[in-house]
This record gives structure tokens, C-alpha cells and sequence, in this order.
């Protein structure tokens, strides 16, 4: 055969003959290496080490000490072991698909009895034999005819229905560990016992529509988690654990921040402890927003229909939008509206009224937009996701020369907000071109090097998500990383040139000729809703003490106390405090147990010496010490730390 050339990491290429596999390029460099290869990247692709090579590329070879690869593989690996332990503990269940996702994988099954968790303990023992026999892992191309064939003998319709799905022209590729086989792209490990036995375990069984469609079968979906040995599996439960705890869902109901009801699915009963929390942080956003240049608008929630096929969203996002069908007075038909999902149709409306000048940009236009949008309800969580949300949404309309400096003091903006919300620790990532898209590359060259130059320029380093950004423009991603390490996507920047098409937003520019702005949606939060389930669960509870929605609970020992814990509360209330009086003929250890479980900060405690001295007892919330307190410099320690950052 022809030969090829192979670029290796360092620099150094060598030739083999065409149709040369990894594995064979791993055992020409050392048997040692041939031994601990698990795959390898070829021209950055993820590849088997049983698939040939047939052109010049560049090679890299993996080992188990490359983490991303590794656990891609023993995710995936896991996820055919678990299927093919279901089949051969109940050969009638039939498959479907299984991706790694998160930190592990789920496996979607067709079973008429639902699965137990007994029958989870079953499948893991199963699982691990399958690992321990350490059989091979096999590779074939098939044709379609064959395929389909094969999975109709075996009476797996599902399997049938995803190979006529495969466009033709690709390729169907088949994988067997041991004498089980499953349609899959790959790559896969070698053999079986290259996935540690004791490092995955499988979590729950939920359902799942089939291909997500309501219309279609229900399935049931076994998920599990895996690493790469049994100390991460190890920390992953013990954060897990800490997660239950910190459970927003939980805390909200010991905190009586809000609650949720079948009648208004995905929908959020704010209660007063929860709608203070909310408010205080959307009167600091809009603070800060009128600092950085930001107009306030606020646009209709319900919109015919006819904007949102212009915009596209009729078309791309019909399925997630609830419809409003209106009898209208006289019309001869029924008018059909939408609530709106998003906030920029009605933005761009907002622009477009009366001329504008290139003088005027940028314009930086803020809404906390409320939105609606039909989320499934097996993916409703709390209020971490929910159908009804209000967004702090902004849009810049600027040139594309300002997109730099905007998304530069975009960046500072958001920066110095995470700051004061406890977020210290978070990254940027940098979406770019998809395969389709629009515009030329110049053009996309040109953007791409705009956000990249902002990031360095606000002092921050990114992560490039090569093809990840939408069809119109390139994206940045900002995550946070929160006290028990998990990440939040929350804000966002994106660039748009196609709405303001779309919707025929124009200036004038400094020649004297109309111009298409640029459009840079962004969002610092994301939604109200989601990101103060963040921040309950980053601080489980214990929230900033200017954010707390009860600051302090003056409770008393004795009721000879009761008139001094009003005069208490009234000061701190005039200093600008939330306070409360607990003047309930109840223990005092009963009243500190209680009020310690709404995560109330701040405890003060009077009784007959305290009255007598003009002072107070204070406790605060996860300390179990006690320290006495004038009156007078509790107060003046607590109007300080109640003073929201931005007014400090």
C-alpha cells in the first residue's frame, strides 16, 4: 500500500503504510505503549485503535492517564456493558441509545416492567462479570441492507428505526464486546477489563420519550456515573451528598421561600421570604445596569404571530412556545399569538422607532423580561428550570467596530457582579464558526478576533469551543464554579448581525447611508429563578447577609423582655435592617433551633440582663458561640453589612 505520513505531538513525522491502525503505530514506538493505549487523536478526532489511518495526519496516542479521552471511553464502554447486562438478565428488554453525558451515561431500555432498585444492584453485579471476563472489543463496518437484517432477526425495532435515520452515504459502524453487538460510532476500549470495576455506579431510573418525542413509546432511562478509579467515585458521592443537603428545593421549603403545584406546572408561588430575595437582587441589577449605561424598556408579553416568523422563531422554536389564539372582535378568523420565549424580537422593535444615528451607538437596551417557554415536564426541576422565568436580558446595538470595546466592558460588568454575589472562581468560553452558517469567513475571522481580543483586554483567559457557535455568530459562555464544585452556565454574550436583518433594524451612518447594526444579546444572570437556586445551593442557605430575606430575629428569654425586643427590632428597622420580633412564650433553645433552620444570619437573644444593660445576645448563623453586644454597635455592625455592595 501507498505510504502515509504521521505528524506526532512533538513534531516528528513518520511514514507507515496506508490502512496502518493505532494500535500499530502505538506498538512500532514500544511494546510498553502498544500495552496502555487505549485510543488515540487523529487530526483531532477521537479515534479507535482498530480504525485505519489512510492519509496524512497528525497522531497523538492516549493512555488512561489522559483524562478526557479515558473517561469518554470507559463512560461509553460502560454504557454497551450496561445494556448488554439488561438483555442478559431479561433477554426480552429491547435497547435503543446510550451516550456518555455529565459524568457518566444513560442507556434508554423498552421494558413492559418497570426496573427496581433491587434490579439496579443486579444489573452492577452483572456488569462487573462482564468487566472481570475481560473479553474483546470488535469493530466492523456494515452495510445498510445487512444491518437492518440483522436487527429485524433479533426483533429490535428501535435499532431498525436509527439505522434508516443514518443518512446514506455514512457509514454504519458495528461494535461487539464479547458476543454482544450495538450500533455505534465509537471509539470504544479494547477489551472489557480495561474499565475499572469498582469506579462507576449505576444512580436512577427515570422515564424518557422515545427521541425525546411525546407521541412516541415511552422508555424507561438507567442512569450511572463512572471514573477512572474508586477514590473519584468516592468524592463524587461524598458531593453528592452535600448536594442533597444544599437541595434548593429542600431549603426553600425550610426557608418558605416559595413552593410549586400541579396547576401551574413549571411555574413558581414566590413567597414573601423568596419574592425578598428576589426583588433586593433585581433592585441591585437594575442598579448597576443604569450605572453601565443601560436603558431600561419593557416589551409585551403576548405577540402576534406574524413578528415571530419574522424573526425565525416561528419556524425554529414553534414546539417550545406556548400559542394564544384569540377571538378577536368582527375578524374573520382567529388571531395567533405567542408568549414570548425571549425578549429580542420586541428589543429590536424598540430600536427601530424613530431614526437612528451611528451618534447613538452603542445603545445598550436592559428588560427583565419575563418568558415562557414549554419545557417537557420530566426535565422541570425546581426552580432551576422552569416554564415561567424573568431574564436579565440586555441588548447592545452597536457597530461592528464597537463589538470589542462593548464586550470588553461587558466582561468588567459581569465580572465585578460575580464578585459580589460570592462568584469567584469562573470561566469563559469562546464558541465559534459551525460547519453551516452564515457570512463569509473574513467576516467570521473578524468576530471571533473581537471577543478573543475582549477577554485578554478585560484580563481573562478562554476556552475555544471549536463549531459550537450559532449559525449567525460566534458566542461567549460564562461558568461558574460554585462552593462544592459544580459548574453553572449562567451569562452569555452573542453575537447577532441576522435579526437585525431579519426585523430591519438600521442607521445612519457618518456617510449618510442607512447601515445594519450589530446585535450582541447578553444576559449576567441568565434567570432570575435559576441563578437564585444557584445561590441558595452555593451557599446552602447562608446567603449574603444583605441578600437574606430575614436578617435578624430578636427573640426573647422571658416575656418581662417582650417590649425591649420591639424597641430592638424598631432600631434595626430604622437603620435599614430586616428584623422581626420572636416574643413567643417557647424555650429559647426552641426559638434558636427554628430560626437557625430558616438560615435566619443573625439570632439576637434578650432577656432580663440584657434589658437591664441596653444590650443584646448575638448569634450567628453556623456559630455556636454567643458574644453580648450594645445595642448601639450591633445595630451600626449590622446597617453596614446590610448595605448591598454596589452602596457600600
Amino acid at each position: 500500500m501507498a505510504p502515509i505520513s504521521l505528524t506526532f505531538p512533538d513534531g516528528n513525522s513518520r511514514e507507515f503504510d496506508a490502512g496502518v491502525t493505532p494500535a500499530d503505530v502505538a506498538a512500532s514506538i514500544s511494546n510498553s505503549l502498544a500495552k496502555k493505549a487505549i485510543s488515540a487523536s487523529v487530526n483531532g478526532q477521537h479515534w479507535d485503535l482498530q480504525w485505519p489511518i489512510n492519509e496524512d495526519a497528525s497522531i497523538a496516542i492516549h493512555t488512561m492517564k489522559d483524562d478526557e479521552p479515558a473517561l469518554e471511553l470507559i463512560r461509553h464502554d460502560l454504557a454497551h456493558i450496561m445494556a448488554r447486562a439488561v438483555q442478559e438478565l431479561w433477554p426480552d428488554v429491547k435497547v435503543t441509545i446510550g451516550p456518555v453525558r455529565d459524568n457518566g451515561w444513560f442507556y434508554d431500555f423498552d421494558r413492559e416492567e418497570p426496573f427496581t432498585p433491587e434490579d439496579l444492584g443486579q444489573i452492577e453485579a452483572k456488569m462487573k462479570d462482564i468487566i472481570n471476563a475481560r473479553e474483546p472489543v470488535k469493530t466492523e463496518i456494515w452495510g445498510r441492507d445487512e444491518a437492518i437484517e440483522y436487527y429485524k432477526a433479533r426483533n429490535e425495532p428501535f435499532k431498525v428505526e436509527l439505522v434508516n435515520r443514518i443518512p446514506e452515504g455514512e457509514d454504519l459502524r458495528m461494535y461487539w464486546h464479547g458476543d454482544w453487538q450495538d450500533l455505534c460510532r465509537g471509539p470504544h476500549l479494547q477489551h472489557t477489563g480495561q474499565v475499572p470495576a469498582d469506579a462507576f455506579k449505576l444512580t436512577h431510573v427515570a422515564g424518557a420519550y422515545w427521541l425525546g418525542d411525546s407521541t412516541r413509546p415511552m422508555l424507561q432511562r438507567i442512569y450511572g456515573v463512572a471514573f477512572k478509579n474508586r477514590k473519584d467515585l468516592k468524592a463524587w458521592e461524598v458531593m453528592m451528598e452535600e448536594a442533597a443537603k444544599r437541595d434548593h428545593r429542600k431549603l426553600g421549603r425550610e426557608m418558605d421561600l416559595f413552593h410549586m403545584q400541579e396547576e401551574a406546572p413549571g411555574q413558581i408561588f414566590w413567597h414573601p421570604n423568596g419574592w425578598k430575595i428576589y426583588t433586593t437582587l433585581q433592585d441591585y441589577m437594575r442598579r448597576q445596569q443604569e450605572r453601565d449605561g443601560y436603558v431600561e424598556v419593557n416589551t409585551p408579553q403576548v405577540i402576534d404571530r406574524k413578528l415571530w416568523e419574522a424573526s425565525g422563531h416561528w419556524d425554529k422554536y414553534q414546539e417550545n412556545m406556548f400559542i394564544v389564539e384569540v377571538d378577536e372582535e368582527h375578524a374573520r378568523e382567529k388571531s395567533i399569538n405567542a408568549l414570548k420565549p425571549m425578549n429580542c424580537p420586541g428589543h429590536v422593535q424598540v430600536f427601530n422607532q424613530g431614526l437612528k444615528s451611528y451618534r447613538d451607538l452603542p445603545l445598550r437596551l436592559a428588560e427583565f423580561g419575563s418568558c415562557n417557554r414549554y419545557e417537557p415536564s420530566g426535565a422541570l426541576h425546581g426552580i432551576m428550570r422552569v416554564r415561567g422565568f424573568t431574564q436579565d436580558d440586555g441588548h447592545i446595538f452597536c457597530t461592528e467596530d464597537q463589538i470589542e470595546s462593548e464586550t470588553k466592558k461587558f466582561i468588567s460588568f459581569l465580572a465585578k457582579i460575580y464578585d459580589d454575589l460570592g462568584f469567584h472562581d469562573w470561566t469563559i468560553k469562546l464558541s465559534t464558526r459551525p460547519e453551516k452558517r452564515i457570512g463569509s469567513d473574513e467576516t467570521w475571522d473578524k468576530l471571533e478576533q473581537s471577543l478573543g481580543d475582549a477577554c485578554h483586554a478585560a484580563g481573562y483567559e478562554f476556552e475555544v469551543l471549536e463549531g459550537e457557535g450559532a449559525f449567525y455568530g460566534p458566542k461567549l459562555e460564562f461558568t461558574l464554579t460554585d462552593a462544592i464544585g459544580r459548574t453553572w452556565q449562567c451569562g452569555t454574550l452573542q453575537v447577532d448581525s441576522n435579526l437585525p436583518e431579519r426585523l430591519g433594524a438600521s442607521y445612519i451612518g457618518a456617510d449618510g447611508n442607512k447601515h445594519r447594526p450589530v446585535m450582541l444579546h447578553r444576559a449576567t444572570l441568565g434567570s432570575f429563578e435559576r441563578f437564585i437556586g444557584i445561590l441558595i445551593e452555593n451557599s446552602a442557605g447562608h446567603l449574603p447577609f444583605w441578600l437574606a430575606p430575614r436578617q435578624v430575629v430578636v427573640t426573647t428569654i422571658i416575656s418581662e423582655a417582650d417590649d425591649y425586643a420591639q424597641e430592638v427590632v424598631a432600631t434595626l428597622k430604622a437603620a435599614g435592617v430586616r428584623a422581626e420580633a420572636d416574643i413567643r412564650n417557647e424555650k429559647i433553645n426552641y426559638k434558636v433551633r427554628e430560626h437557625s433552620l430558616g438560615k435566619v444570619p443573625v439570632i439576637l437573644a434578650v432577656g432580663a440582663r440584657e434589658v437591664e444593660e441596653k444590650t443584646v445576645s448575638v448569634r450567628r448563623l453556623g456559630q455556636k458561640q454567643t458574644a453580648v453586644m450594645a445595642l448601639d454597635e450591633i445595630v451600626a455592625e449590622l446597617s453596614k453589612e446590610a448595605t448591598p455592595p454596589d452602596l457600600a
